[in-house]
């Protein structure tokens, strides 16, 4: 039995496509074009690896190699987003890639501090299964039309979508390819987006960032875009594979949250990754128990606990998400007094080095 490790070039590409979406553990974020995306808008370098063992490929992980904002190296797989982590076709194949990974990155001409896997469990939890406090995704499975999909929500939910629209709101899905990107469309979003996380006190990436994803995934991605009366109130972002979809990013506009634009802009992207044949739906991360948990759960969601381990020093950590500490609440509440246009140009430069 001969195994060996090879770090991807690009022209690996369609090789590592293929397996990604012949694996039942695969996400969108497990295809090539996620590492393509951030060596073009942030400069970090993909270490895509692929194993195989007796010339057949058994195994992937992506990996981002980048500095984080104190200055660390470590390799993420992935930033930016919930899900990366090892797709094997069986348990073994996964511990010798990851054995492989340790022994390569321990090398300290490398300067890599730790490596850093986010997975999540296998089962989806009943919703009295969830642990308060805990990290999940919520998913959700879909039917075969939107009808079907709209038929089988609760009733107020389907209410509150007619409310958005008797509200004056409508939706319009925004499709790409690498070649032909609605400059416009990217536009409208970033402006939602942008806007939504100085509310939040966070930092938002640069618009390079969302640009190079839509080139990237061409087809695979998507706009959703909320207006009233010619303005754009609401925006997502969805990227796919051929069975799954996931949203990362979506915004409203605080001012117009009393016509529901959340409502109708879940509604258009749901009902458009049904239309694409999609069966899976990733709603993103969650904490058990609050609003955005709350939300996501009343459009049927189930959530699954997420895995995310560190690899440091020659042991394995659970890694801590960031907390919630007097020191973040009082950046967060300067950076929400900070003009937009200040932070547009300080929040990208800050951004990047921010695995989350």
């Amino acid at each position: 039995m001969t195994q060996h490790f090879i770090l991807a070039k690009d022209s690996d590409q369609a090789q590592w496509n293929e397996f990604v979406l012949s694996h039942p553990d695969a996400t969108p974020y497990h295809l090539f074009a996620w590492g393509q995306a951030v060596e073009r808008a942030y400069g970090f370098k993909k270490h895509y690896w692929l194993m195989y063992e007796n010339e057949q490929l058994c195994a992937i992980m992506p990996g981002v190699y980048m500095r984080t904002l104190v200055g660390k190296i470590t390799l993420c797989s992935l930033p930016y987003c919930d899900i990366g982590g090892v797709l094997a076709i069986s348990e073994e194949h996964k511990q010798a890639l990851l054995a492989h990974l340790h022994q390569h990155y321990a090398h300290p001409q490398l300067g890599c501090k730790s490596i850093e896997v986010r997975e999540a469990n296998n089962t989806l939890l009943a919703l009295n299964e969830a642990v308060e406090g805990e990290k999940v995704r919520m998913l959700l499975s879909l039917p075969e039309s939107a009808d079907e999909l709209m038929a089988q929500f609760k009733s107020k939910l389907r209410s509150q979508i007619r409310k958005a629209e008797k509200n004056g709101l409508s939706f319009r899905i925004v499709s790409h390819s690498p070649s032909n990107l609605d400059k416009q469309a990217l536009d409208d979003f970033y402006a939602v987006i942008a806007e939504n996380m100085r509310l939040l006190g966070s930092p938002v990436h640069s618009k390079k960032w969302y640009k190079e994803i839509l080139s990237s995934y061409g087809e695979q991605a998507y706009l959703a875009l909320v207006e009233f009366e010619g303005i754009v109130v609401g925006a997502a972002l969805v990227i796919t594979t051929h069975n799954k979809a996931v949203i990362p990013w979506a915004s409203t506009r605080a001012d117009y949250n009393r016509l529901a634009p959340n409502m109708l802009l879940y509604w258009a992207v749901l009902g458009e990754a049904t239309t694409r044949g999609m069966q899976e739906f990733d709603f993103g991360r969650s904490t058990v128990g609050e609003g955005t948990y709350n939300f996501k759960k009343q459009w049927g969601c189930l959530p699954q606990a997420l895995n995310w381990q560190v690899y440091k020093n020659g042991s394995i950590q659970v890694a801590e998400h960031i907390k919630t500490s007097p020191a973040r609440e009082l950046v967060e509440n300067v950076w929400r007094k900070l003009p937009l246009s200040v932070t547009n140009t300080l929040g990208p430069k800050v951004r990047k080095y921010i695995s989350l």
